[in-house]
Formats: C-alpha cells, sequence, structure tokens
C-alpha cells in the first residue's frame, strides 16, 4: 500500500504546482467551484481527496490536453466509450484494491459470476474517472478505501496503481494526483521511461 499522502488538507505547494501546469494550457475548463464540488459530495456521500478537491474546485474542471491523452474529464463525467449497459457507480463503497491485479493472467478459477462481481468493483466502486488513453484504458482518482487519493489505471486485462517507488513497479513515479499530473506534464512515460 502507498502511504505518505495528505488527503484532507490542501498542500500550497501542490496546488502551485497544478496551477503552474495548468496555466500553460489555454484549453483547461474554468474550475467547477465549491458549491459545486459540495454539492456533487453529498449526492455521492463521499468527500473528494486532496489536492484534487481544491483543484477541481478552485483550478480548473476539465483539460482536452490530457492528461490522459483523451483529456482530464470534468467532475462527475464519464468517458464517452464508457458503456451505457455498465453497472451504477459506487462512489462510497471502498475501491477493493491495494495492490495491482493483471486478471488476464491471473491463473485463480473462479466462476463467471464471481469473476464478473469482482472486476464490477474494481471499475465502479470507490473510484472517480478521470479520463481514457483508449481502447478501453481508463484512469481512476481513489476516493474511498485504503487507496484514497491514489490514481489507478484500470482496463480489460486489469488494474494497476500509478506511483510507486519499487523497483519492479510497473508504473513508477510520484503517487498521488499531483504526481500523476506531473508526470504527464513532463513528458514521461506510464510505463517508465525506457
Amino acid at each position: 500500500m502507498m502511504s505518505g499522502m495528505n488527503t484532507e488538507t490542501w498542500d500550497p505547494v501542490e496546488l502551485a504546482a497544478l496551477r503552474e501546469i495548468i496555466a500553460s494550457h489555454a484549453e483547461a475548463a474554468p474550475p467547477a467551484g465549491w458549491e459545486a464540488v459540495r454539492s456533487f459530495e453529498a449526492e455521492h456521500g463521499i468527500v473528494l481527496p486532496e489536492p484534487y478537491r481544491t483543484f477541481v474546485a478552485e483550478i480548473c474542471d476539465g483539460l482536452r490536453a490530457g492528461p490522459p491523452y483523451y483529456g482530464l474529464l470534468p467532475l462527475a463525467q464519464t468517458p464517452p466509450d464508457w458503456g451505457q449497459d455498465r453497472p451504477d457507480r459506487l462512489l462510497a463503497e471502498p475501491f477493493p484494491l491495494t495492490e495491482a491485479w493483471l486478471w488476464e493472467d491471473d491463473e485463480t478459477e473462479l466462476p463467471e459470476q464471481e469473476f464478473s462481481a469482482r472486476t464490477n468493483a474494481v471499475f465502479d466502486h470507490g473510484s472517480l474517472l478521470l479520463g481514457t488513453d483508449g481502447c478501453g484504458m481508463y484512469w481512476h482518482l481513489i476516493i474511498t478505501g485504503p487507496q484514497r487519493g491514489n490514481v489507478w489505471q484500470i482496463a480489460g486485462e486489469g488494474a494497476i496503481p500509478f506511483g510507486t517507488h519499487s523497483p519492479d513497479a510497473l508504473m513508477p513515479g510520484e503517487p498521488g494526483f499531483t504526481g500523476w499530473v506531473t508526470h504527464w506534464a513532463e513528458g514521461h512515460s506510464w510505463f517508465g521511461d525506457v
């Protein structure tokens, strides 16, 4: 589990870094404002983690340039390819993972109904969609559970956390929303610079 992030109070250094990155992008959407953020939180029974919460309220609520490839989604939106027949997103339910799960390589034999329930929970519980890199690769900000404040890439093949310092990390970098945005702004590959 990644730790050390403060997801409860905003950090002026992180917000200054985010403001600087966003200031260089003319296509940034205006901030949503505190009323919209608090209304979204009340509707879903959650409190967004910092610094994302203040970022959306005061800095920017969507960015066409990215991150990810197809842009940072405004609060409460899903990508056009998310699908109409998906289960309801349950943001107040804890995100179920604490480490990467590549289910396409998982040799555990689960009955189809149980496998489907577990993968649906990964896609739909405790996370906010940040955007997509296309081909079913979605970026999620975890808002409830032990991974609160971390960003994960979740795709048809599995779920991988961004920002671990482990030598064998699939997506090395600085954990959290600011680390993810900074990684993108500096032009690094999500899967490490090789």
